[in-house]
């Protein structure tokens, strides 16, 4: 599975500061971890971000996004998509389980 996070500030971006150190350290954490496969703001930056998550399912992933430091301090709330990846590139096709399209492999 994979999972789309988005993270929304429920106020302003500066109420979400004093939290910042303690959710790169969430984050990093996160993808040390294998779980985490991209993170980043928004574009603008105040809306929020995103993530980008798999090898885990979605009540793991639900418990991860419960404890990022944002959400604790009520700064910021997820929502979260689960895919159940059907195609991708093969770069990603094998980690996700799914068929490689794009390639020669996926010929056929």
């Amino acid at each position: 599975m994979l999972h789309l996070l988005l993270l929304r500030y429920t106020g302003s971006e500066e109420a979400a500061g004093p939290y910042v150190a303690a959710h790169v350290e969430f984050l990093e954490r996160h993808h040390r971890a294998g779980v985490f496969l991209a993170s980043g703001q928004t574009v603008p930056a105040s809306v929020g971000g995103a993530i980008v998550a798999c090898g885990v399912d979605r009540e793991e992933v639900e418990r991860i996004a419960a404890e990022d430091p944002f959400v604790v301090a009520g700064v910021a709330t997820y929502a979260i998509t689960t895919i159940d990846v059907g195609r991708a590139h093969p770069v990603l096709a094998e980690m996700l389980g799914a068929r490689a399209v794009g390639s020669a492999a996926s010929a056929g």
